[in-house]
């Protein structure tokens, strides 16, 4: 019984500490499950048995490993199995020939390369008991491998599925992971064996197996499919016989004598891919695999990791040059196969940085080698190193190779294409539009959101564009919603809510000068940053919401808005009114204000019985605060049909909010700039006061600007006087 408890003990270590330092790694623009593969690596005796031995001895004793070996292999079945189900056939559909050629090429490479390694490294860190064609196939495959699952999450997070760098990355890695799954199984073989041809029988008997299960067992996995069809969902039955059908595939293939992950990984595959039946499989396993069982299995692999016996400089050196040679074999590999098939040379490199990916794919590897006793603990530590260094190097040699503008040019969207055809039609005259980028988190509430925008928008003097922008954000990085396929469903269905959204839109005209933009993201207030700059866009428009740790209307992701966007932003707090006949801007003669009194006159201009006031309140026995050079300029250009509609009111009051407050009474919009007048100014503890938006009676406004150069309004005036009909909204 206390070794039970202490096991439950290390669990719970183990799954608190994994979320954790994966959050933290996701902070930092890597995948989660690195963070969780350090995680369960710091819980070894490299880092928790160097600085505290004998806590660490009492906490992970040695009688517990297996226990939490057992729990391992259990979590390695299902996780394999995940893979197999989620190894779509709609990957291999895209540029087949290339990624074959290429994801072949990127497998011959590394591996001769880490055969011809092993020659230096046999005789340095094995020993006589392991034959040298086992070793060398077993080093070879460490070096082939990409781990499909993090390198789909990855194409997934940076929106590239939509691209050709994506589409032959996704297509190369599924021919990769089939390829080096036939190749590790190979390996084991010849490891159990002990030569090749002691091998032959166990490879002729996975054959078999492997045309059975492709065969007699998919057509067995289709009769369950159509159940599921005629069921309409996944009853425990039905689930207890699929996890039944994974562990009896998982011991067949251990018979045969290859190892327990292939059968569970043969039987996903051979799992009839009909999305609701894989997505509702997937989604029922997939939790407590991915949140209980694989941490353990993390951790158990940490346990066996020990960086401190790399304790001499040639260790090091040994370390670099395995790391060297896995990094230039599978780069060389696949960027010269890429550009020999005609792939331009910025994607072919992108491409060699994506498939030296190996995350937890090669830990899988390395620990059935470890397992087997083909590789040393000296050897699998360097791997493991190896693993980490590549998975890591990733993400920023992505985006320094293949930067999001690049993605931008390369996903063709039906608002890019609108814009491509008109500047093509007309180069010469084409006039960059007025753009709006309006974050819409829920697309079935914001249609005032939409609404304004448009109104401020939209006229015909001066082509605009509205971009509705809906992020959608992962909570979790390998999970089955993260899948390329599953993000493409997810931003179909939520592309197809925007047009309905934009189809309730009046007048009919500004439908067509609204687009809608969808994307995934990890970090929605940076990338609508990005976005915004990659558009050119001039303004964000941004809804309020309440943050889920404050009562602060202005804090979270719209308070992240207002400090980092580079362009200039307003939020908008509506209270429910459609009318926008009158307009309220509190004047205090700052950058913000200025903005106000802008976007003010942008509206007064696009409605013809739009009225404004701009009020100024003071204190007694102080001068009035003058408009800006710019806006007084401005002013002067307007034609009397709009200058005869604004009212200049001046108020002496002690409290300039609460006059504010009471005028917001008689009208239907006010619109006020970041100011510590309005009690909208981020204080000095970092919080942004909301005491306008909450007594404020009209629909609120609140404009931060970014640029002073911004001409919100310079380029509809020089055609202002010629009074050409606008559209009403």
């Amino acid at each position: 019984m206390h070794i039970v408890i202490l096991v439950l003990v290390e669990v719970l270590i183990v799954i608190g500490l994994s979320r954790l330092v994966g959050l933290a790694f996701r902070s930092i623009k890597q995948p989660l499950v690195i963070g969780e593969i350090v995680a369960g690596i710091m819980l070894g005796p490299s880092l928790f048995g160097l600085i505290a031995p004998h806590l660490a001895v009492t906490l992970f004793p040695p009688e517990t490993f297996p226990f939490l070996n057992v729990l391992s292999q259990v979590g390695l079945i299902f996780f394999m199995f995940l893979i197999g189900l989620e190894l779509n056939p709609k990957y291999l559909g895209g540029q087949l020939e290339v990624a074959v050629l290429t994801s072949h090429v990127s497998i011959l490479v590394p591996f001769s390369l880490g055969t011809l390694l092993a020659v230096i490294l046999y005789p340095l860190v094995s020993n006589a008991s392991v034959s040298f064609t086992a070793f060398a196939l077993f080093l070879g495959a460490a070096m082939s491998i990409t781990a499909f699952p993090v390198l789909a999450r990855i194409i997934t997070e940076n929106n590239l599925q939509g691209t050709r760098l994506g589409t032959l990355a996704l297509t190369c890695a599924a021919v990769d992971d089939v390829t080096a799954w036939c190749l590790l199984a190979v390996a084991i073989a010849v490891a159990r064996t002990g030569d090749f041809a002691g091998a032959v029988p166990t490879i002729i008997a996975s054959i078999v197996y492997i045309g059975l299960m492709l065969t007699a067992g998919r057509w067995f996995l289709q009769r369950l499919a159509k159940h599921y069809l005629r069921a309409g969902r996944l009853s425990q039955v039905l689930l207890a016989g699929i996890y039944m059908a994974v562990v009896a595939s998982a011991l067949i293939t251990e018979l045969i004598g290859i190892h327990l992950i292939f059968g569970a990984f043969l039987l996903g595959a051979a799992m009839p891919k009909n999305e609701d039946l894989v997505r509702e499989l997937a989604v029922k396993t997939e939790d407590f695999v991915l949140i209980f069982l694989l941490p353990i299995f993390f951790a158990y692999s940490g346990l066996k990791t020990q960086i401190g016996l790399l304790n001499r400089p040639e260790l090091w050196l040994l370390c670099a040059l395995v790391l060297g040679v896995a990094i230039a074999g599978k780069y060389v590999g696949t960027y010269v196969a890429a550009r020999v098939s005609g792939i331009r040379k910025r994607e072919a490199s992108a491409l060699g940085w994506l498939m030296n990916t190996r995350g937890l794919t090669e830990l899988i590897v390395l620990n059935i080698g470890l397992e087997l006793k083909v590789i040393s603990p000296l050897i699998f530590t360097m791997l493991v190193i190896m693993a980490l260094v590549t998975t890591f190097m990733t993400s920023p040699l992505l985006e320094w190779t293949y930067p999001k503008k690049l993605i931008r040019l390369d996903v063709v969207e039906p608002e890019l294409e609108a814009e491509t055809a008109t500047s093509a039609t007309d180069a010469e005259t084409y006039i960059r539009p007025y753009r709006i980028l309006v974050p819409v988190a829920n697309p079935s509430t914001q249609k005032g959101l939409l609404q304004l925008a448009a109104s401020i928008a939209l006229n015909s003097r001066h082509p605009a564009v509205v971009n509705p922008l809906s992020l959608i954000e992962f909570e979790e990085d390998y999970a089955f919603e993260s899948t390329p396929v599953e993000a493409d469903r997810l931003i179909a269905q939520r592309r197809q809510q925007l047009e309905e959204l934009i189809n309730t839109l009046e007048p009919v005209e500004i439908r067509s000068h609204v687009r809608p933009i969808v994307r995934i993201s990890s970090n929605v207030a940076r990338e609508t940053a990005q976005i915004a700059a990659l558009k050119q866009a001039d303004l964000i428009l941004v809804g309020w919401h309440r943050p889920a740790f404050s009562s602060n209307r202005l804090g979270g992701r719209v308070g992240q808005m207002l400090t980092t966007a580079p362009v200039d932003v307003a939020v908008f707090v509506d209270k429910g009114s459609d009318r926008l006949e009158s307009l309220l801007v509190p004047y205090s003669a700052n950058i913000h204000d200025d903005l106000a009194l802008i976007i003010a006159l942008r509206l007064l201009i696009n409605r013809e019985t739009c009225v404004l006031q701009v009020l100024q309140v003071v204190p007694e026995n102080q001068l009035k605060d003058e408009l800006s050079y710019e806006l007084n300029t401005m002013m002067e250009q307007l034609p009397s049909s709009v200058r005869d509609r604004i009212e200049i009111k001046i108020v002496q009051a002690p409290d300039p909010i609460q006059a504010v407050v009471e005028a917001s009474k008689n009208v239907d919009l006010t619109i006020a700039g970041t100011s510590r007048t309005w009690g909208i100014e981020r204080q000095t503890l970092g919080r942004y006061t909301d005491q306008l938006a909450i007594q404020c009676s009209s629909s609120l406004l609140i404009t931060r600007r970014y640029s002073q150069v911004t001409a919100h309004l310079a380029s509809m005036l020089p055609d202002v006087s010629s009074q050409e009909p606008t559209l009403r909204n």
